[in-house]
């Protein structure tokens, strides 16, 4: 299991790096935002996995939210702008029902 979540995190640190880069040219801050990830994601492993045992449709919202900021990434990577409301809004109505 421990490696799982090893794996997990190497794969969700490559886009927090993906993400830093878009963000930042300060090769600090891209450290320092992979290491918190890092941390959090190994402490909050436990809490998350019961939480998705339970309601196993957060996978596919998950995956929606994934898809979502990666699209707008992407989007703003080659030149074009995606409005953040589209995103906030995806979360907000999330956080509604």
């Amino acid at each position: 299991m421990i490696v799982q979540i090893v794996v997990i995190d190497l794969v969700f640190s490559l886009d927090s790096i993906i993400t830093a880069i878009g963000l930042t040219h300060y090769i600090q801050a891209m450290i320092a935002s992979i290491v918190i990830a890092i941390i959090v994601m190994l402490l909050a492993a436990k809490s998350i996995s019961d939480l998705i045992s339970q309601y196993p449709t957060l996978k596919v919202l998950a995956l929606a939210f994934l898809i979502l900021i990666d699209v707008a990434l992407i989007a703003e990577s080659i030149g074009q702008t995606l409005p953040k409301g589209y995103i906030y809004f995806a979360m907000f109505f999330f956080f509604c029902n």
